[in-house]
């Protein structure tokens, strides 16, 4: 007589809906099933587009506007006195910044976290797919378009605006 049992599972909507053998299902039904502590939503797009002004309505939609905010990499340009300080030589940390923010959030369980940077490329993104998936937050990634014709409250001149859309990537 074999020592070995057959075990039939049913993988229905990334939930495990049958298991036949007798063995306990516990641990298993934990492993499929996806659950997300939250939402963590991209805003990409050009200066001047309105991915804060969006990122405000989506957080004061859910009544979340005291006590979330929008956060971006532009944040760590701004004095104490709120002017916008551009240092091309601190983009790096201040995108590190953003992250740090971000990671901060989820370990809090926020249940909405925004971003709005330009992620003009895929791998500017790929750092928070990593942490939303490290933290069980499910990921929308939306293109805001200047469709308004809004200036670039930041200065950022026209030539750098150019070289952005020619690389802006967006994969369907």
């Amino acid at each position: 007589m074999s020592k070995h049992r057959l075990v039939v599972v049913l993988l229905q909507n990334n939930q495990l809906s049958k298991i036949w053998a007798g063995i306990n299902t516990g641990p298993l039904l934990n492993l499929f099933k996806m659950e997300y502590v939250g939402d963590l939503i991209l805003l990409r797009g050009l200066p001047g587009s309105g991915k804060s002004t969006l990122g405000e309505v989506i957080l004061k939609t859910h009544g979340l506007n005291n006590t979330n905010y929008v956060l971006s990499a532009d944040d760590f340009f701004i004095d104490e006195k709120g002017n916008y300080n551009f240092d091309p030589t601190k983009l790096k940390e201040a995108h590190n910044s953003c992250q740090l923010k971000c990671a901060e959030r989820m370990k809090l369980q926020l249940s909405k976290i925004v971003i709005a940077n330009t992620f003009t490329q895929e791998w500017e993104m790929v750092p928070y797919f990593e942490m939303a998936e490290r933290y069980h937050y499910r990921v929308h990634t939306i293109i805001v378009e200047n469709r308004h014709g809004n200036k670039n409250i930041h200065g950022v001149p026209e030539d750098k605006l150019q070289i952005m859309k020619d690389r802006f990537n967006i994969e369907l």
